[in-house]
């Protein structure tokens, strides 16, 4: 959620921090704010509701002067979406400016204090307690960093700020505590540059270093420092961050979530590479060899996720059990860290977190290492968060993903779902060699099979315009399609804003079946498998009640085609990969469906793309 962006160098800063909050609005946002300031100058602070395109309005044309700043894309929580609540926030005198993504959970203690002691608030915020508190301390005497130590002990709750002050001219200093919206810094030629995230950071370094939980950096033009909250130094080689800036650009596509969606061949091909050898055609994952070694003495293994990475995390069970013969389970990690689990080091901990800094699975995953468990972690970005708490950690390999919406994340995490499970099964032995070689032949095909469902996009157009005025949709799935179901209606009220259900076909008896009319559209994940009768039968079931069925079926199945209103066809492969090419027309039918309905599919309205707030 919430961006943050800071400058401190030899350049204009609101053309950069704009240009880098433009960056940020994939994570999604309803206001936006920058401060500006020069040496011996005040303080520029422009903020507005709604996009940061009234923002750049409210300019006129005419960029506030400075060369130094902090800018902010706010996520309302506490106080609505208003120009008032948006950020940066300053203190009573001007002095010091704030940008904060988190929650103070004592603030109402906190601002009830400052307002004895005289402070005058104009927000409804939590956030606004911060700059009056560093103001309180700098009285004192205290510099900005001394102060900014001070407050972060006072504060309760998982946060991170950035501060500058027009006391120290030029100096910037950000803070991560706890598990909130990272802090990543880079410099460059030009200056020194804090964010919340990699986007606006990768236009100017590729060298960059992420803040842990109770760190803090000091930036001043050309000077970096980074401590701890107790002022100890500490010295950390930044991480290199490869990047292309094609992948940030739309190209030829409406949307960034088309391209993304369009890039999957390419993301699965990388996902793929070198893990599979193709001499044997086994499972080459070198940087799990720790939990691997451990397989003997594990007894279980937990998958945990949030939203897309849930439903990858429910397939991940499946394929351990199937291919590994390992008892598994999943759980949603918001939900697990509060139910007291059984943990310990028998279990293996299998983080799915596309971002690496979703708070509530970074939540789940230190419970899960302060119990003593082993952990891996499935992320996109080296470096972040979940990839530090984690015994090990598989790249997803995916490329920058713009679109809040997981496409690219979600079928790249399915991939090294579907390896884990094979390298397990091969070293416990309950995979032979043959059924191996089966499973890892085709995972090869599967990006050029993505890249043929890919051709035939106009069926989701005429599907889309049939689906524009539908309040509900639902859909079915048996075993490994269920989770599909899930995903599926996840999609659709994502960015279409159609209110959509996931069920086991199973289950539709038991409730969902008394809202089946010739109104509701249903869609049915059918391909050929074990299952497939049984869908027969469900499909069956809600025809016999007039409901309209989109079944999503293996190529040359005429039978189903017979019997439902529309089919949308996937190539012919094995039970075990079905899912990961019915995830593509998911996709796109929530995409088409939601561009007709003139949607943002971009930036859903209320999502963002990493929850960094509980």
């Amino acid at each position: 959620m919430c961006g943050i962006i800071g400058y401190s160098g030899n350049r204009q800063a609101a053309p950069i921090l704009l240009d880098g909050l433009a960056s940020l609005e994939y994570r999604g946002y309803d206001s936006a704010g920058v401060g500006v300031a020069s040496v011996g100058s005040s303080t520029h602070i422009a903020k507005r509701s709604g996009k940061l395109s009234n923002l750049i309005s409210s300019f006129n044309g005419s960029m506030p002067e400075g060369v130094f700043g902090i800018g902010h894309t706010r996520w309302a929580t506490h106080g609505g979406p208003t120009d008032c609540n948006a950020h940066p926030h300053t203190d009573c005198t001007g002095d010091v400016i704030v940008v904060h993504n988190g929650i103070v959970e004592n603030y109402r203690s906190l601002r009830n204090e400052l307002i004895e002691r005289g402070h005058e608030f104009s927000s409804q915020t939590d956030t606004e307690c911060v700059p009056h508190m560093i103001e309180d301390y700098m009285r004192q005497g205290w510099t900005l960093e001394e102060a900014a130590r001070f407050v972060s002990q006072k504060i309760k709750g998982a946060n991170a700020f950035v501060i500058f002050t027009t006391r120290e001219p030029g100096r910037i200093v950000g803070v991560r505590l706890g598990n909130a919206g990272g802090i990543v810094f880079g410099q460059s030629e030009d200056g020194v540059m804090l964010s919340s995230d990699l986007p606006p950071l990768l236009r100017h370094t590729r060298d960059v270093t992420f803040l842990n939980s109770g760190e803090m950096v000091t930036a001043d033009a050309m000077d970096v420092k980074l401590s701890a909250l107790d002022g100890s130094g500490i010295d950390r080689n930044p991480t290199r961050i490869i990047y292309d800036a094609v992948s940030a650009a739309k190209g030829e596509h409406r949307h960034f979530m088309h391209k993304e969606i369009h890039e999957q061949p390419l993301s699965m091909t990388n996902a793929l590479a070198t893990r599979i050898s193709q001499q044997d055609l086994s499972v080459n994952l070198p940087e799990v060899a720790g939990a691997a070694s451990m397989l003997d003495s594990i007894n279980r293994i937990v998958f945990l996720g949030m939203g897309t990475s849930l439903h990858a995390a429910m397939l991940g069970r499946h394929w351990m059990e199937n291919i590994a013969k390992i008892p598994c389970e999943y759980d949603n990690s918001s939900e697990f860290r509060y139910r007291n689990p059984v943990l310990g080091p028998d279990t293996l901990v299998v983080s799915i977190c596309q971002s690496g800094e979703t708070v509530d699975t970074l939540a789940a995953m230190e419970l899960a290492r302060d119990s003593g468990a082993r952990q891996i972690t499935l992320c996109n970005y080296i470096g972040t968060q979940a990839t530090r708490i984690a015994d090990e950690t598989i790249l997803l390999r995916a490329g920058i993903e713009i679109g809040v919406a997981a496409s690219k994340t979600f079928t790249s995490s399915l991939i090294a779902l579907l390896l884990l499970a094979v390298d397990f099964g091969t070293r416990r032995g309950t995979l032979d060699a043959d059924r191996r070689r089966e499973i890892l032949s085709e995972t090869r095909s599967l990006p050029d099979l993505v890249d043929s469902i890919l051709e035939n996009e106009d069926q989701y157009i005429e599907l889309a315009n049939m689906l524009e005025r539908q309040s509900d949709f639902l859909f079915l799935g048996r075993g490994l399609g269920f989770p599909m179901a899930m995903e599926g209606a996840l999609k659709m009220k994502e960015i279409s804003y159609i209110h959509a259900e996931g069920y086991p076909a199973g289950e539709m008896k038991h409730g969902p079946i008394s809202l089946v009319d010739e109104n509701l559209p249903v869609l049915a994940i059918a391909p050929r498998d074990s299952l497939r009768d049984k869908m027969m039968s469900n499909i069956s079931e809600v025809r016999a009640r007039g409901g309209q069925v989109i079944a999503v079926a293996t190529e040359g199945d005429s039978e189903i085609a017979d019997l439902v209103n529309h089919v949308i066809t996937i190539p012919a492969v094995s039970e075990i990969s079905n899912p990961i090419l019915v995830a593509i027309p998911m996709q796109l039918l929530a995409y088409y469906t939601a561009a007709q309905r003139g949607c943002d599919i971009d930036q859903p309205r209320n999502l963002a793309k990493t929850v960094t707030v509980e």
